[in-house]
């Protein structure tokens, strides 16, 4: 008896018919709606509801990591954009032109997150020029938490559609 294909008729190794595909698809938009610039949300609530301490704490882990995002787009932002944007493109050449299942996969989880973290970028510049603080600063979290969010449903949407499409297509036993 042959362990290996034992394992693989037992899990099945193709991305869109896997489980624990549509696990990490869920807990990545889980975490990027509920960790907003770095500060989780319910933070950000909590300073909303009771100010005083809870206030000051938001608003020192908002600068903190707006700083440090502002910071590294600053000093390594080009060779970042470039990486990711060849990594993303050789995703989407080897999954949508040579049709390796892992690829479109991976591509349909990284490219959504990195208009999540150009929204982010986005959020922490105008939190930094505006100086933003208390209500002004809740109003800023809240709104990008909301944009994060449609992102989110517009992206497991699309990536359900694609996936139901392949498991239609490709059929049961990945022919």
């Amino acid at each position: 008896m042959d362990w290996h294909a034992t394992i693989f008729e037992l899990i099945d190794m193709r991305s869109f018919s896997n489980l624990w595909f549509w696990i990490a698809l869920a807990v990545v938009w889980s975490t990027a709606s509920h960790w907003i610039l770095g500060v989780p949300f319910d933070l950000v609530s909590r300073a909303r509801r009771q100010g005083g301490q809870a206030a000051e704490d938001l608003e020192a882990l908002v600068r903190i990591n707006t700083n440090r995002l502002l910071y590294i787009s600053t000093v390594s932002g080009l060779w970042l954009l470039g990486f990711v944007c060849f990594i993303l493109t050789g995703l989407a050449m080897l999954g949508f032109v040579y049709r390796v299942e892992f690829a479109q996969a991976l591509f349909l989880l990284g490219f959504p997150m990195t208009i999540v973290g150009a929204l982010n970028l986005s959020t922490a510049r105008l939190i930094q020029e505006r100086e933003a603080q208390g209500e002004d600063l809740w109003r800023y979290l809240s709104r990008h938490r909301t944009i994060v969010q449609a992102s989110g449903r517009v992206s497991i949407f699309g990536t359900a559609l694609w996936g139901m499409y392949q498991n239609l297509s490709v059929g049961p036993f990945g022919g």
